[in-house]
Protein backbone atom coordinates (compact mmCIF):
# COMPACT_ATOMS: atom_id res chain seq x y z
CA UNK A 1 0.00 0.00 0.00
CA UNK A 2 1.38 4.05 -0.80
CA UNK A 3 1.62 5.86 2.10
CA UNK A 4 -0.17 8.86 1.15
CA UNK A 5 1.73 10.98 4.10
CA UNK A 6 2.12 14.79 3.25
CA UNK A 7 6.12 14.20 2.72
CA UNK A 8 6.15 10.16 1.38
CA UNK A 9 8.64 10.40 -1.69
CA UNK A 10 7.29 7.34 -4.74
CA UNK A 11 9.54 6.73 -7.83
CA UNK A 12 7.95 4.19 -10.29
CA UNK A 13 9.49 3.11 -13.22
CA UNK A 14 11.77 5.99 -13.73
CA UNK A 15 14.23 5.63 -16.41
CA UNK A 16 17.48 7.74 -17.04
CA UNK A 17 20.47 7.54 -19.39
CA UNK A 18 23.86 9.99 -18.87
CA UNK A 19 26.05 8.91 -20.89
CA UNK A 20 26.59 4.81 -21.54
CA UNK A 21 25.07 4.30 -17.82
CA UNK A 22 21.31 3.50 -17.46
CA UNK A 23 19.10 4.14 -14.31
CA UNK A 24 16.06 2.22 -13.40
CA UNK A 25 14.67 3.44 -9.99
CA UNK A 26 11.21 1.78 -8.43
CA UNK A 27 11.11 2.30 -4.80
CA UNK A 28 9.58 4.54 -1.97
CA UNK A 29 10.32 6.08 1.29
CA UNK A 30 8.71 6.64 4.29
CA UNK A 31 7.54 9.87 5.90
CA UNK A 32 9.41 11.92 8.48
CA UNK A 33 12.18 9.15 8.69
CA UNK A 34 15.79 9.33 7.88
CA UNK A 35 17.01 6.94 4.44
CA UNK A 36 20.60 6.84 4.54
CA UNK A 37 21.20 6.02 0.91
CA UNK A 38 24.36 3.90 0.72
CA UNK A 39 26.62 1.44 -2.04
CA UNK A 40 29.31 1.57 -4.51
CA UNK A 41 31.24 4.83 -5.84
CA UNK A 42 29.18 5.48 -9.03
CA UNK A 43 26.45 3.16 -8.16
CA UNK A 44 23.79 6.03 -8.55
CA UNK A 45 23.02 7.10 -5.42
CA UNK A 46 23.79 10.90 -5.87
CA UNK A 47 21.73 10.59 -9.44
CA UNK A 48 18.45 9.34 -6.82
CA UNK A 49 18.79 12.54 -5.32
CA UNK A 50 19.17 14.56 -8.41
CA UNK A 51 16.12 12.72 -9.65
CA UNK A 52 14.02 13.47 -6.63
CA UNK A 53 14.77 17.18 -6.92
CA UNK A 54 14.73 17.69 -10.48
CA UNK A 55 18.11 18.52 -11.15
CA UNK A 56 17.71 15.02 -13.86
CA UNK A 57 14.55 14.43 -15.24
CA UNK A 58 13.85 10.74 -16.33
CA UNK A 59 13.27 9.87 -19.76
CA UNK A 60 10.56 8.05 -18.26
CA UNK A 61 8.29 7.26 -15.41
CA UNK A 62 6.58 9.61 -12.36
CA UNK A 63 7.64 10.89 -9.26
CA UNK A 64 5.79 12.37 -6.99
CA UNK A 65 6.04 13.93 -3.44
CA UNK A 66 3.46 14.31 -1.47
CA UNK A 67 1.04 11.92 -3.80
CA UNK A 68 2.36 15.04 -6.01
CA UNK A 69 3.15 14.26 -9.58
CA UNK A 70 6.19 16.25 -9.78
CA UNK A 71 8.22 14.95 -12.73
CA UNK A 72 7.80 17.50 -15.16
CA UNK A 73 8.32 20.02 -11.94
CA UNK A 74 11.40 22.57 -11.91
CA UNK A 75 13.68 21.94 -8.96
CA UNK A 76 12.54 25.81 -7.15
CA UNK A 77 8.77 24.69 -7.81
CA UNK A 78 9.02 20.98 -5.61
CA UNK A 79 9.37 21.43 -1.20
CA UNK A 80 12.56 19.86 -1.45
CA UNK A 81 15.81 21.55 0.32
CA UNK A 82 19.48 20.32 -0.51
CA UNK A 83 22.62 20.55 1.55
CA UNK A 84 25.48 19.35 -0.48
CA UNK A 85 29.42 18.56 0.29
CA UNK A 86 30.62 21.74 -0.71
CA UNK A 87 27.62 24.01 0.66
CA UNK A 88 26.68 25.64 -2.39
CA UNK A 89 27.56 28.58 -0.21
CA UNK A 90 28.08 31.99 -3.06
CA UNK A 91 31.74 33.53 -1.98
CA UNK A 92 30.87 37.08 -2.55
CA UNK A 93 27.85 37.02 -0.50
CA UNK A 94 27.76 37.05 3.26
CA UNK A 95 25.89 34.52 5.51
CA UNK A 96 22.83 36.20 5.94
CA UNK A 97 22.20 36.62 2.19
CA UNK A 98 23.21 33.51 1.49
CA UNK A 99 20.50 32.48 3.90
CA UNK A 100 18.08 34.85 2.33
CA UNK A 101 17.93 33.93 -1.17
CA UNK A 102 17.48 30.15 0.32
CA UNK A 103 13.73 32.43 0.88
CA UNK A 104 13.33 34.86 -1.76
CA UNK A 105 15.79 34.60 -4.77
CA UNK A 106 15.21 38.31 -5.02
CA UNK A 107 15.69 38.80 -1.76
CA UNK A 108 12.67 40.68 -1.16
CA UNK A 109 12.73 39.53 3.13
CA UNK A 110 9.60 40.54 5.63
CA UNK A 111 10.38 41.50 8.64
CA UNK A 112 9.75 37.68 9.85
CA UNK A 113 11.82 36.36 7.58
CA UNK A 114 14.94 38.49 8.71
CA UNK A 115 14.06 37.51 12.27
CA UNK A 116 14.05 34.01 11.10
CA UNK A 117 17.52 33.76 9.34
CA UNK A 118 19.02 35.17 12.77
CA UNK A 119 16.89 32.67 14.96
CA UNK A 120 18.38 29.43 12.08
CA UNK A 121 21.89 30.98 12.65
CA UNK A 122 21.34 30.66 16.80
CA UNK A 123 20.36 27.67 16.20
CA UNK A 124 23.50 26.15 14.42
CA UNK A 125 25.62 28.03 16.79
CA UNK A 126 26.20 31.18 14.63
CA UNK A 127 25.27 33.66 16.40
CA UNK A 128 26.15 37.52 15.25
CA UNK A 129 27.37 35.75 11.75
CA UNK A 130 24.99 37.59 9.56
CA UNK A 131 27.77 39.32 7.94
CA UNK A 132 30.54 37.26 7.66
CA UNK A 133 31.54 36.06 3.80
CA UNK A 134 31.85 32.39 3.42
CA UNK A 135 35.72 32.51 2.67
CA UNK A 136 36.56 33.33 6.06
CA UNK A 137 34.73 30.80 8.08
CA UNK A 138 35.84 27.26 8.77
CA UNK A 139 34.57 23.72 6.81
CA UNK A 140 32.03 23.17 9.62
CA UNK A 141 30.95 26.88 9.96
CA UNK A 142 30.12 26.94 6.35
CA UNK A 143 28.09 23.42 6.49
CA UNK A 144 26.24 25.05 9.42
CA UNK A 145 25.00 28.30 7.26
CA UNK A 146 24.19 25.45 4.91
CA UNK A 147 21.71 23.48 7.38
CA UNK A 148 20.34 27.24 8.36
CA UNK A 149 19.45 27.74 5.11
CA UNK A 150 17.32 24.49 4.72
CA UNK A 151 16.19 24.95 8.00
CA UNK A 152 14.25 28.01 7.19
CA UNK A 153 13.06 26.87 3.59
CA UNK A 154 10.35 24.91 5.92
CA UNK A 155 10.43 22.22 3.09
CA UNK A 156 9.22 18.55 4.56
CA UNK A 157 11.86 16.99 2.35
CA UNK A 158 15.68 17.37 3.26
CA UNK A 159 18.37 15.80 0.86
CA UNK A 160 21.96 15.81 1.98
CA UNK A 161 24.34 14.55 -0.52
CA UNK A 162 27.40 13.15 1.83
CA UNK A 163 27.51 16.44 3.72
CA UNK A 164 30.11 15.17 5.97
CA UNK A 165 32.68 14.05 3.60
CA UNK A 166 34.90 16.72 3.82
CA UNK A 167 34.81 17.72 7.85
CA UNK A 168 37.88 16.19 10.31
CA UNK A 169 36.10 13.76 12.90
CA UNK A 170 35.57 16.22 15.69
CA UNK A 171 33.43 18.44 13.07
CA UNK A 172 31.70 15.41 11.92
CA UNK A 173 30.61 14.33 14.82
CA UNK A 174 29.05 17.73 15.90
CA UNK A 175 27.20 17.84 12.58
CA UNK A 176 25.71 14.45 12.62
CA UNK A 177 24.61 15.72 16.12
CA UNK A 178 22.99 18.52 14.52
CA UNK A 179 21.15 17.12 11.89
CA UNK A 180 19.91 14.15 14.37
CA UNK A 181 18.35 17.44 16.62
CA UNK A 182 16.72 19.26 13.96
CA UNK A 183 15.09 16.06 12.59
CA UNK A 184 14.18 15.65 16.35
CA UNK A 185 12.33 19.19 15.61
CA UNK A 186 11.30 19.01 12.13
CA UNK A 187 10.36 16.06 11.37
CA UNK A 188 11.71 16.52 7.71
CA UNK A 189 11.68 13.36 5.22
CA UNK A 190 15.44 13.00 5.01
CA UNK A 191 17.54 11.34 2.24
CA UNK A 192 21.08 11.10 3.58
CA UNK A 193 23.85 9.93 0.43
CA UNK A 194 26.65 8.67 2.56
CA UNK A 195 30.06 6.22 2.68
CA UNK A 196 30.31 6.24 6.69
CA UNK A 197 28.44 3.26 8.53
CA UNK A 198 28.39 5.75 11.83
CA UNK A 199 26.26 8.19 9.61
CA UNK A 200 24.04 4.90 9.09
CA UNK A 201 24.10 3.92 12.78
CA UNK A 202 23.26 7.16 14.59
CA UNK A 203 20.91 8.69 11.88
CA UNK A 204 18.76 6.23 9.69
CA UNK A 205 16.03 4.54 10.32
CA UNK A 206 15.90 2.84 7.05
CA UNK A 207 18.71 1.58 4.59
CA UNK A 208 18.53 1.86 0.56
CA UNK A 209 21.09 -0.19 -0.95
CA UNK A 210 21.57 1.04 -4.78
CA UNK A 211 24.26 -1.01 -7.20
CA UNK A 212 24.76 -0.37 -10.86
CA UNK A 213 21.77 2.02 -11.22
CA UNK A 214 19.28 0.22 -9.22
CA UNK A 215 17.75 -0.43 -5.61
CA UNK A 216 18.84 -3.72 -4.72
CA UNK A 217 17.56 -3.13 -1.04
CA UNK A 218 15.07 -0.89 1.23
CA UNK A 219 14.52 -2.06 4.58
CA UNK A 220 14.57 -0.92 8.06
CA UNK A 221 18.03 -0.01 9.03
CA UNK A 222 18.38 -3.10 11.54
CA UNK A 223 16.99 -5.34 8.78
CA UNK A 224 20.23 -4.22 7.03
CA UNK A 225 22.88 -5.09 9.07
CA UNK A 226 21.36 -8.55 8.55
CA UNK A 227 21.60 -8.77 4.73
CA UNK A 228 23.65 -11.66 3.49
CA UNK A 229 21.92 -12.59 0.23
CA UNK A 230 23.31 -10.68 -2.04
CA UNK A 231 26.87 -10.62 -2.91
CA UNK A 232 27.00 -6.98 -3.53
CA UNK A 233 25.21 -5.91 -0.11
CA UNK A 234 27.59 -8.60 1.80
CA UNK A 235 30.57 -7.47 0.16
CA UNK A 236 29.59 -3.77 1.59
CA UNK A 237 28.55 -5.04 5.15
CA UNK A 238 32.09 -6.62 5.08
CA UNK A 239 33.76 -3.05 4.34
CA UNK A 240 30.89 -1.20 7.27
CA UNK A 241 31.89 -3.96 9.87
CA UNK A 242 35.85 -3.38 9.33
CA UNK A 243 35.11 0.84 9.32
CA UNK A 244 33.00 -0.03 12.53
CA UNK A 245 35.88 -1.67 14.28
CA UNK A 246 38.82 0.92 13.19
CA UNK A 247 39.77 3.30 15.92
Amino acid sequence: MRDESPTSIRLTDVQLTLGSRAFLFDCGFEPGRITAIVGPSGSGKSTLLNLVSGFERPKSGRIEIASQDVTDLAPAERPVSLVFQDNNLFSHLDVFTNIGLGIHPAMRLRPADRKAISDALARVELAGYERRLPGSLSGGERQRVAFARALVRHRPVLLLDEPFAALDPGLRTAMVDLLADLHAETRATILLVTHDPRDVERLADNVVFIDSGRVLVNVAKADFFERRDIPAVQNFLGDMTFARQSP
